[in-house]
C-alpha cells in the first residue's frame, strides 16, 4: 500500500476514528494530539497566520475531534503553538512531554499517530519535513514507523 493510499484510507475512516477517540476522551489524549499537530505544522520552521487559521479550522471541523469541545481543542492547539513560538526548544520539549504521557497506552499511541498523519495530510501535501517530525513522534510513543508506512 502506498503512503497516499494510507492517507486516503485514513480520510475515509474518519467516522471509525471518531469512535476510537471516544475511548480515549481525556485531556492527556487531546493534548498529545494537539502537540503533535503543532509540531507537524511547524515542521518547516515556521507557521504563517494563514496556516494557523487553516489548521485551526481543520481541527475544529474534523469530525474525529468533535468528541471534544471546540474551545478545549483550539485552546490546547494554541497553548502548544504559543509555547513553540515563544521559545522553540522549550516549546518543543513541552509538546514532546505531552506526547510522551501516552507512550504506555499502545492503542491510544497508535491512534494519535494516525490522527496526526491525517491532519498533516489534510492539505494534500505530506512533505519530508513533516514525515521527519511524525517519525520522531512515533519514536516518542514507542511505535514503529513501518507500521505507518514511514520507514
Amino acid at each position: 500500500m502506498s503512503f497516499q493510499n494510507f492517507l486516503d484510507t485514513l480520510k475515509q475512516k474518519a467516522g471509525e476514528l471518531k469512535t476510537e477517540v471516544l475511548k480515549f476522551k481525556n485531556k492527556d489524549f487531546l493534548n498529545a494530539c494537539m502537540a503533535g499537530s503543532v509540531l507537524v505544522a511547524m515542521a518547516d520552521g515556521e507557521i504563517s497566520s494563514q496556516e494557523k487559521q487553516k489548521m485551526i479550522r481543520f481541527i475544529e471541523h474534523y469530525e474525529t475531534f468533535s468528541v471534544f469541545s471546540s474551545k478545549e481543542t483550539i485552546e490546547s492547539f494554541q497553548n502548544f503553538l504559543t509555547a513553540i513560538e515563544f521559545d522553540k526548544d522549550l516549546g518543543e520539549a513541552k509538546a514532546f512531554e505531552a506526547i510522551h504521557k501516552m507512550k504506555n497506552n499502545d492503542e491510544a499511541a497508535r491512534l494519535i499517530v494516525r490522527l496526526i498523519i491525517a491532519i498533516a495530510g489534510a492539505d494534500g501535501n505530506f512533505d519530508e519535513s513533516e514525515k521527519k517530525i511524525v517519525c520522531k513522534i512515533i519514536e516518542e510513543l514507542n511505535q514503529k514507523p513501518a507500521d505507518f508506512e514511514l520507514s
